[in-house]
């Protein structure tokens, strides 16, 4: 439908909007938690205990608080699940509408930083990937930007352009990745299975050749000389001084870009930009800006996709369902971006570190009982859903559609009307001058005095620059969508350690709170901007980092006072103690109802549930303190990588769930201290009971302590086999051990005397 024409009677959407069923059911369900928790507030004031000794009071009023920030944090997440809507995309009637030669073009990013942390042969898997996409392929450019300036990626990137003449043309639905796609079955006719060995050797001998030049950490010289591109490693001072690397591997715009049928092969550029010392770089937010600019002048496509360098694609009609939103004749021109969920392939069985933030919702079917239970603190991705009805979810840096125009800094108008057919101008100028030209764009002074990284692009001086990107994009008038298909559209890899778990927490949790902070706060900057209710979508997540305080006066003082014979909770016989129970028990269930429906195990649920203590105990508590610290200007802003490789010790630890400490840390010293506090008190709680000569009264007493106790002191299970039973490398450090009772037998002799 062009601009200016009347909207036709018989119109078929692209896609489609369908609200949740089951939501009075939720909301129902929500009341009477809410009821419940007023109670408990009722019961912390109305008793008081005004007239004991100084230290019950001070417990009894930070248990208080503590709950009532727990209320307040849980009545946020609410927003999310209050009115869930659900995606579903046309892509028949996209492809009955719009023929190769009108679909828009596509400019793909994928981001690697560090060659040691993320293997060159991980890259060109990703980026084989996307080059495989089920979409006219001279409609398709893929740009590496390597941060690392790493000639290893660039002879792989290299390999990989030669690979692709015989990867692409034999793909259907298989994974689109060479290194998943050989990890499936063969199944098929012998000419098939001769075909695929073939596929296979090659890719191989591709795998141990760029893993050699790896380990080697350089490229010899005879193979330099085969390529004219290693020469301007000639002049590469390192990593972090260099200039600007543009390379046009494959140029789909000519004919001899084809593969060993003659088939069209995607556009492949490899792209390293200028780094000097003196100059601030600006870390991924940097690198996907100078992409935007070098693109624009290579190819030029209305549509950018950027994925993270471990996520490879899994759905070759990924594009396709993002074209339906965007493309859509009544509602297409209003939106920025579609967002897809992060998943992975490399979970253990039940998910140890709870990586996947698992409960995700499938079908409508499972919500109609989902709904029916409270909210739950971890279910990010249903809390998604949620995000999309009220004005469209955040923006999380990888497996992200935008439109070009959006992420450059236009508002929205409602006279905007996106045209798609003949989008693209086709660019004359040879490749050698396009290197030359585009260079520049992505030199380190082109930004100077300039809206980039401000009003232009992603935005900088956040360790999460893609969540205020979004925001901001949402503020200039658009809205983002949420899809999750049915076929996961990504899948990367996961922390395989429990401290490259918690550090990833502390950057995302410190880099959140830093934007609630700053002047992008969403109820500040969104305000009359976006909806209310957007506005608030945004805080649970933001406000990720001040939990640290109530978990942790929840998981020692009890633990503590039950030491002292401090009592905090109600006597089991008394009728108070019924909110206490059924707020408990009703977010237990829900949570564990979510993961048994989802596919998940019971096991997985506990993992949930000691996962979210470790991380509100350390890297949330750590990531405040930090965003203190920089407040005040004693440390700076840092991007940490997270490693995407472990040894076979560690990967064999893992499969087998077993949780990895190994190195000497602050946050491990927590952790046991912690674990030591839980079972002391557990201990002690259990002690007074049995000795006491009426143990029936003590248990009425402190039964809720000693139950909470017992419960922490079982999520802590992992941590007391690494401090006293294991005896492998990956055990809690010796260090750690002592140090962790010793402040722990500390606390506790304070606590009783």
């Amino acid at each position: 439908m062009n601009k200016g024409e009347p909207e036709r009677e018989d119109y078929l959407p692209l896609f489609e909007t369908r609200p949740a069923r089951g939501r009075r059911l939720f909301h129902l369900f929500s009341a009477s938690i809410f009821i419940a928790i007023c109670f408990v507030w009722v019961y912390r004031v109305t008793y008081f205990p005004a007239g004991e000794a100084k230290a019950e009071r001070l417990a009894w009023l930070g248990l208080f608080l503590a709950e009532l920030w727990f209320s307040f944090y849980w009545s946020l997440t609410l927003i999310h699940r209050w009115n869930p809507v659900f995606r579903y995309t046309f892509k028949d009637r996209l492809s009955s509408r719009y023929n190769q030669e009108a679909s828009p073009g596509v400019d793909i990013f994928v981001c690697t930083a560090d060659p040691g942390i993320e293997p060159p042969i991980m890259v060109i898997n990703t980026v084989l990937s996307v080059m495989a996409y089920d979409y006219p392929p001279e409609k398709l450019s893929v740009y590496l930007s390597d941060d690392g300036c790493s000639e290893c990626t660039f002879y792989a990137l290299l390999e990989a352009a030669r690979f692709s003449e015989i990867w692409l043309l034999k793909l259907k639905d298989e994974p689109r990745s060479p290194e998943a796609y050989f990890r499936t079955e063969l199944v098929g006719d012998s000419a098939m299975t001769k075909d695929w060995l073939s596929i296979k050797r090659s890719y191989e001998d591709l795998k141990m050749r760029i893993e050699t030049i790896t380990k080697l950490g350089r490229v010899p010289d005879d193979i330099r000389k085969e390529y004219k591109g290693f020469r301007e490693w000639g002049i590469v001072l390192s990593q972090h001084d260099h200039q600007t690397i543009l390379q046009i591997l494959i140029d789909g715009r000519y004919a001899n870009a084809i593969d060993i049928e003659g088939k069209v092969l995607p556009t492949l550029v490899y792209l390293s930009r200028e780094k000097r010392p003196m100059y601030c770089h600006n870390f991924k937010a940097g690198a996907m800006n100078a992409l935007i600019r070098v693109s624009s002048r290579i190819s030029n496509a209305p549509i950018i996709l950027n994925v993270d360098c471990d996520m490879y694609s899994n759905n070759p009609e990924a594009i396709k369902d993002a074209m339906c939103f965007f493309m859509d004749e009544k509602k297409g021109h209003e939106i920025a971006y579609v967002q897809y969920p992060q998943s992975f392939y490399n979970l253990s069985k039940n998910d140890l570190y709870s990586s996947s933030l698992r409960v995700i919702v499938e079908l409508e079917d499972i919500l109609i009982l989902l709904l029916t239970l409270v909210p739950c603190l971890a279910t990010i991705k249903l809390e998604l859903l949620g995000f999309d009805a009220n004005g469209g979810p955040s923006y999380i840096g990888t497996g992200c559609f935008h439109r070009r125009a959006s992420l450059c800094g236009k508002r929205y108008s409602k006279e905007f009307k996106g045209e798609w057919r003949g989008k693209m101008k086709k660019i004359e100028e040879s490749a050698s001058f396009l290197e030359e030209t585009g260079k520049v764009l992505a030199s380190c002074t082109y930004e100077h005095d300039t809206d980039w990284g401000n009003e232009m692009g992603l935005k900088y001086g956040c360790p999460v620059e893609d969540i205020i990107t979004g925001l901001s994009i949402q503020c200039r008038g658009w809205r983002s969508i949420y899809f999750n298909p049915e076929r996961k559209a990504f899948l990367g890899v996961v922390p395989k350690t429990l401290l490259q778990y918690l550090i990833q927490h502390k950057r995302w949790a410190e880099g959140e709170l830093q934007i609630f902070l700053s002047k992008y706060c969403p109820v500040i900057y969104g305000h009359k901007k976006i909806p209310l209710k957007l506005q608030l979508s945004y805080c649970p997540y933001f406000l990720w980092a001040v939990n640290c305080f109530a978990t942790l006066y929840y998981v020692t003082v009890p633990s503590l006072c039950l030491v002292k014979g401090i009592l905090l909770f109600p006597k089991m016989s008394c009728p108070w103690a019924l909110s206490f129970a059924y707020a408990m028990i009703a977010s237990c269930m829900q949570s564990l109802g979510e993961f048994i429906c989802c596919g998940g195990t019971f096991q997985g649920w506990l993992n949930d549930q000691r996962m979210w203590m470790f991380k509100r105990t350390t890297s949330y508590l750590f990531a405040f303190s930090d965003t203190l610290a920089r407040m005040f200007g004693f440390s700076e802003s840092t991007f940490v990588i997270t490693e995407k490789v472990a040894d076979e010790e560690i990967s064999r630890r893992y499969e087998q769930e077993i949780m990895e400490f190994g190195t000497p840390c602050v946050m491990f010293t927590i952790l046991a201290t912690l674990a030591q506090l839980s079972l002391f008190g557990c201990v002690l709680g259990i002690r007074k009971v049995v000795s006491n000569d009426v143990p029936v009264k003590v248990l009425d007493q402190f039964g809720l302590q000693i139950i909470l106790c017992s419960v922490l002191v079982m999520l802590n299970q992992p941590i007391y086999q690494g401090l006293f039973f294991r005896k492998d490398s990956g055990k809690m450090p010796s260090s750690v051990t002592y140090q962790a009772i010793v402040y722990a037998l500390l606390a506790c002799t304070i606590a009783m005397y």
